[in-house]
């Protein structure tokens, strides 16, 4: 009976240890796809924060000053915006805004404002 069970614990031990393996290497890829996403996912958050506080401080000092700032720079604590406003065109004016994170490319977004309201009509934002 001895003889019949040689040389069957190291394929057994074998066999458990690369599906062990093939499950931990698994679980290791999804976690490391998840904190992808979730650093990805802060960084959007950031960029839709960062251009909502731009675009509001814009639009208070068009309000209050009644005219458009020429240019701009608003400095955040992980990047910086700086936005420039173009000559109004009837009724509208555009003011181009510049996203850097990061030492990351810009992103670019385009801000149309009403000029009689003077308040923020339509947001394009270009990746």
């Amino acid at each position: 009976m001895k003889n019949s069970e040689h040389g069957f614990t190291y394929p057994l031990t074998l066999c458990t240890l690369l599906l062990f393996l093939l499950f931990f290497s698994m679980h290791i890829e999804q976690l490391l796809s998840e904190r992808k996403i979730a650093v990805e996912t802060k960084e959007i958050h950031m960029q839709e924060y960062y251009f909502l506080s731009s675009v509001k401080k814009v639009e208070s000092l068009y309000q209050t000053r009644g005219t458009m700032p020429a240019k701009g720079t608003l400095i955040y604590l992980n990047g910086t915006v700086d936005y420039r406003a173009e000559t109004p065109s009837a009724y509208v004016q555009i003011v181009d805004f510049t996203l850097v994170l990061h030492e990351r490319e810009p992103i670019v977004g385009y801000g149309y404002f009403d000029t009689r309201s003077k308040t923020l009509i339509k947001w394009v934002e270009v990746n």
